[in-house]
């Protein structure tokens, strides 16, 4: 059998799970009870499967260091890594085209591609790695496979596939998609057992991909195409990238690959499974996976409850109080706090999107901020004033960089700090400072084998993070424009 690629797709800001899904770092990253985030789980489960070659994921260039940082915790048997790096997301098809003519082009046209969302949970992974056995089986023969989760009750929040005709024992041609349909056309089909809930997992040959999308959908084939012959290579030991060009890419037609392919095609499988799949679509989804008390209450953190039943609540920085509440669903972070009614969950994406149409940070920013070198988090900040904690990993660096409306001073609480300041370069230790005036050119190193940890405070009229300008930088974002640090 040919050669097979799992592919990660890792888009969509997670809105309904604000205020711990945002933008900037997106529901993929979310830690679960276990310490793992959701992408490390589709990592584990990806590489672990037979005959894989490499591993592909689509995602956008913002996350790509966060990213790389969770694959390599986990990558011991150094599988080798493939990146393609969205500008900003154009829906699936363009990503799985992407994908397709990626690995027809370096793999072979007959590589089977694998695409699996970065934000889905499976528990049984051996029940899914026999369902993509049966899978690959009939994506060798041409079909383009999908994977149908076995309802287990009717749900109104997915879309469902439809069984047509058996192709064997274990698999159907598709009949049909169906749109998230209302409470008692989800209960007819669960009844029916005709239906399946769509879980947006694919198992097809490069080849037999792009055809159809050449068929169906050829004026995205094309402009994914230019971009990739316009875009920028970067390979590296383990590791290849494809940062590709927004001017071409802003071509491709938005679309989902449902539209585009699946649900136009008379070439798609399904084959169904139990998987115990959850897409933790909502916080209803995630209180689901934590056992409630004698109260019908799921905590993670510290409570002190009085009359409470059926809340679930998560603040793992500070105490929560509560009195005489039922089904809240209450989650804390250090800049924001969510209180919903447990049976709408699914609204919670009102919040997130009113906060982006009024440009809230909140949308897209925690506190703490993940960047390429290492984190930093805002402490305090009013008028004129922005005091920041700032922790640098081992040999990594920030840009040579320059800001024109403030001034920093910078003060090593732990580690050593190598610090350029105008034309002097000079070590800074534990308990040493130095200051930084506007409009001078700075670079911030860590030459040690340990976390450099540091206080920054800036002072000035404007305080904004795109004021900068990069005139260097290891990780390649030097734009034509200021941009973010």
């Amino acid at each position: 059998m040919s050669t097979l690629i799992p592919c990660i797709i890792a888009g969509g800001a997670g809105t309904r799970l604000w205020p711990v899904s945002r933008e900037a770092m997106p529901k993929p990253f979310m830690r679960l009870p276990d310490g793992e985030s959701l992408l490390q789980k589709t990592f584990v489960r990806a590489t672990a499967l037979k005959d894989v070659g490499r591993l592909l994921t689509v995602t956008n260039r913002e996350v790509f260091f966060r990213t790389l940082d969770d694959y390599r915790q986990l990558n011991k048997a150094r599988i080798e890594l493939d990146f393609i790096l969205e500008p900003f997301g154009r829906n699936t098809a363009p990503a799985i085209a992407a994908a397709a003519l990626h690995i027809s082009h370096l793999y072979g046209e007959d590589a089977q591609l694998l695409v699996l969302p970065a934000d889905h949970l499976i528990k049984d992974v051996q029940a899914f790695a026999a369902a993509v056995d049966s899978a690959r089986q009939l994506a060798e023969q041409g079909w383009l496979v999908t994977f149908g989760i076995v309802p287990t009750h009717a749900e109104t929040g997915f879309g469902y596939i439809e069984k047509g005709q058996a192709l064997n024992t274990e698999s159907f041609q598709v009949s049909r998609f169906v749109e998230k349909p209302d409470a008692a056309t989800a209960k007819a089909y669960v009844d029916g057992g005709q239906h399946l809930w769509n879980g947006g997992m694919f198992c097809m040959r490069a080849d037999a991909i792009l055809q159809e999308m050449r068929e169906l959908v050829p004026d995205v084939v094309t402009a994914v195409q230019q971009c990739l012959q316009l875009s920028h290579r970067k390979e590296g030991k383990h590791e290849l990238q494809v940062e590709l060009d927004g001017g071409s890419f802003a071509q491709a037609q938005d679309i989902s690959i449902d539209y585009a392919v699946m649900e136009r095609s008379n070439k798609v499988a399904v084959v169904p499974c139990k998987l115990g799949w959850s897409d933790i679509g909502s916080w209803q989804a995630v209180r689901e996976l934590t056992p409630a008390d004698e109260n019908g209450n799921q905590c993670n953190g510290e409570t002190v409850l009085r009359d409470v039943t059926n809340c679930y609540i998560d603040s793992r920085k500070r105490l929560v109080g509560a009195v005489g509440l039922d089904n809240l669903i209450i989650i804390d972070t250090p800049d924001a706090l969510l209180v919903a009614d447990g049976t709408r969950s699914q609204d919670v994406k009102l919040i997130a999107q009113e906060l982006k149409r009024i440009g809230h940070d909140a949308y897209k920013l925690h506190r703490t901020v993940t960047r390429p070198w290492g984190t930093y988090t805002v402490l305090e900040e009013g008028p004129r004033f922005k005091i920041k904690r700032i922790m640098v990993k081992p040999a990594a660096s920030l840009s040579l960089q320059m800001h024109h409306h403030r001034s920093e001073h910078w003060i090593v609480v732990s580690g050593m700090a190598l610090v350029t300041n105008g034309e002097d370069e000079f070590l800074l230790n534990t308990n040493e400072s130095t200051f930084i005036k506007p409009g001078r050119t700075h670079r911030l190193v860590n030459p040690g084998v340990i976390d450099l940890v540091m206080i920054e405070v800036q002072s000035g009229e404007y305080l904004g993070e795109d004021d900068i300008v990069r005139f260097n930088d290891i990780y390649g974002r030097v734009p034509a424009e200021p941009s973010k640090p």
